[in-house]
């Protein structure tokens, strides 16, 4: 249930974008999100989701014992957005950047 609601969660900062054609993920994943962020099409907030993949792929191999930068700014700002991101474990959060 926890997954659920943190994957609507995240799929909220990724509705808007697109539908207005500059996102071209959802919250099932997408493969070219990578090339959205790079192009600077994306919006701000989807950008900080964005770029803390690489940071969330190291903090879930790593058991949580990595901890980067570009992770914890979408830990926070997630958190700022969504009750249940607020209620999530930052692992859960993490795995579910990598699922975006």
């Amino acid at each position: 249930m926890t997954r659920l609601l943190l994957l609507c969660a995240l799929a909220a900062f990724s509705i808007a974008p697109a539908m207005a054609g500059s996102f071209a993920g959802s919250s099932a994943g997408a493969s070219s999100a990578g090339s959205s962020a790079s192009s600077g099409s994306t919006s701000g907030d989807d950008k900080v989701v964005l770029q803390a993949r690489d940071d969330a792929a190291g903090f879930v191999a790593s058991d949580g014992r990595i901890r980067g930068a570009m992770l914890e700014a979408a830990l926070r700002h997630l958190r700022e957005g969504s009750l249940a991101a607020r209620q999530a474990s930052d692992m859960e959060l993490a795995r579910a950047i990598l699922a975006q």
